[in-house]
């Protein structure tokens, strides 16, 4: 899914994303709103990964839309 369909459905994917990273809040999703440049830097900091490997997880997530 590209990034303005995501932008453009947040609200709807919101849920599935909190299904898939439960440490992220609803602060988080409410300030990402799409970003995923954002989303990337907050899965690092919730869950301790590298940055590629955010990348990497958030990649996977978007082809399982």
């Amino acid at each position: 899914m590209n990034e303005d369909k995501i932008k453009g459905q947040w609200k709807q994917l919101t849920g599935k994303i909190k299904t898939q990273w439960g440490k992220l809040t609803d602060d988080d999703l409410k300030v990402a709103e799409g970003n995923r440049e954002y989303l990337a830097g907050k899965l690092q900091e919730r869950y301790g990964i590298a940055r590629d490997e955010a990348d990497k997880q958030i990649k996977e997530f978007d082809r399982s839309l």
